[in-house]
């Protein structure tokens, strides 16, 4: 009995110990910094729920495989999905977590995969704790972007200024051409994502120089910092529908690259200038009198069918829901009668600076009055509108003609005419210069001074108080009164003509006097 009852007891004690082992998991991490066998908790939502029971070396000497024992309960938190790390004090610019364990020491925690997933015991530890728990609800979406920039895990997503989510992580796809983050909008404001929304990065200082000038835009503190996105749907575009869990966005650069996104480009033109394009570039709006409808789409000699032909094609997108509703109507091909019967009416294409600063270019469509005869015309497989050089070629033009002219000039001859002239200037000077320093001209001062002195002196004589005054005043008197005289004798004879004869007749009596006796 005694050996069968030992039998009996080993048995139990064996079953016991099988039957309270839990399930086992292995998880492989980087380093086991802060893990220790038989030391290390395993929590689910900051609930016990297992030890670390080993830590080894992986084969390939590059990480460390952690065995993790959980309780009997327990199994059911090991599937496909489910996330391991290790929690312990981290700092970084979006937040400060882990600070407990500085008393309590690390522990592992564990997030569980979705309850459909299959059971599994090998998992891959994260290096960086998931910003949220799978079961807390909300909306969860994919976003893709050409490039990182400082968008990181557990960077904000804001909507009208207000953080409404974070970003949980990001990662390079397997081509290695875009970035890929997971996005969590919470439960409240799901609501707000549509299937028209746009998602943009807001991270750091955008500073840009385009024809609409310079643009400098600057996000919150925290988004200068750690990063951030923003989202919403662009003015004038539908909502549309609930967007799904695990929805795909694109991530744009920046609000206007979001907003032009909706743009949609139905029919291009090859524009043909004979100036210079310099200034023009890729993405370069095309207006209508002011008007945004399109784009520059290529800048390249690959559109020309001749090669003699030395002007610059311009491929340029338009979206005829832009132009007036009773244009876009119209407007079915390129080829429409409408643009035909447009272009008839003086529509041309022109190069305009939209700033003076940055030197940009942009594409001006507008009518122009007595423009030359023109129509659409073909250049390889894309319609052609007929342009017109801009104000700043045709000022150079002016420009060119009239250095032209200046050029034509007899230039040569004249500067050699102004140096003959110099140089008889100078032998001028010189000798002037020569007969001021000679003696003569020393003593001209003087001489000059006595020829003054005798000039004043005859003055004198001939003023107010001269003796040349006073012989002229009483020569003037004779003369008046011969005058008088003069004029006694000329009425005398028109009075009496025989006077000169007989004499003036002083008693009235015609009979002459008796001569005197003795006569």
């Amino acid at each position: 009995m005694v050996p069968i009852l030992a039998l009996v007891i080993g048995g139990w004690m064996i079953y016991r110990s099988v039957s309270a082992q839990g399930p086992v998991a292995y998880v492989r991490f980087d380093t086991a910094d802060g893990i220790g066998a038989e030391k290390t908790e395993v929590r689910c939502r900051s609930v016990r729920v297992g030890f670390v029971k080993e830590v080894t070396l992986a084969e390939d000497l590059k990480s460390v495989v952690v065995r993790l024992e959980l309780n009997p309960d327990s199994g059911r938190l090991l599937r496909g999905g489910s996330n391991f790390w290790v929690v312990r004090p981290r700092v970084s610019t979006t937040d400060i977590s882990g600070l407990g364990t500085l008393i309590t020491g690390a522990y592992i925690e564990l997030d569980p995969g979705p309850a459909d997933s299959d059971e599994i015991n090998h998992f891959k530890g994260l290096e960086t704790p998931l910003p949220t728990n799978r079961d807390i609800p909300g909306r969860r979406l994919v976003l893709t972007a050409e490039e990182a920039g400082s968008l990181t895990a557990g960077s904000p997503i804001y909507y009208r200024g207000f953080e409404v989510g974070r970003i949980e992580n990001r990662k390079l796809d397997p081509e290695g051409q875009r970035v890929t983050y997971d996005a969590f909008v919470r439960q409240e404001y799901s609501s707000l994502v549509k299937t028209n929304t746009r998602f943009w990065n807001t991270s750091g200082i955008d500073i840009s120089a385009g024809a609409d000038g310079f643009k400098v835009r600057t996000p919150s503190f925290q988004a200068m910092v750690s990063g951030g996105a923003t989202f919403g749907v662009p003015e004038g575009v539908a909502p549309g529908t609930l967007a799904t869990d695990g929805a795909t966005f694109t991530l744009f650069s920046d609000e206007d690259e979001a907003n032009k996104s909706t743009f949609n480009p139905t029919m291009k033109f090859v524009l043909l200038f004979d100036q210079s394009v310099r200034g023009l570039v890729k993405a370069a709006p095309v207006e209508f009198r002011g008007i945004p409808i399109g784009r520059v789409a290529d800048i390249s000699f690959d559109y020309l069918t001749s090669a003699a032909d030395s002007r610059i094609p311009v491929l340029v997108e338009i979206d005829p829901s832009l132009l007036r509703r009773e244009a876009a109507e119209k407007i079915s091909k390129p080829d429409d009668e409408f643009l035909k019967d447009a272009v008839a009416r003086g529509l041309r294409a022109a190069l305009k600076t939209g700033s003076l600063l940055t030197g940009a270019l942009f594409v001006d469509l507008d009518y122009y009055k007595e423009p030359l005869p023109a129509e659409i015309t073909k250049t390889g497989d894309y319609p052609s509108i007929p342009t017109v050089s801009s104000g700043l070629a045709q000022l150079e033009a002016k420009l060119t003609a009239i250095l032209d002219k200046v050029q034509a000039l007899p230039l040569e001859d004249t500067m050699k005419k102004i140096d003959t002239l110099a140089e008889e200037a100078t032998a001028t000077i010189a000798a002037a210069r020569k007969t001021l320093d000679s003696e003569e001209f020393a003593s001209l001062p003087a001489d000059l001074r006595s020829t003054m002195g005798a000039l004043e002196k005859s003055v004198s004589s001939v003023g107010p108080d001269g003796a040349i005054q006073g012989d002229l005043l009483r020569t003037l008197d004779e003369l008046r009164a011969a005058l008088r005289s003069i004029k006694g004798v000329t009425n005398t004879l028109e009075e009496k003509p025989n006077s000169l004869i007989f004499g003036k007749d002083k008693s009235g009596n015609s009979i002459p006097k008796a001569p005197k006796p003795g006569r």
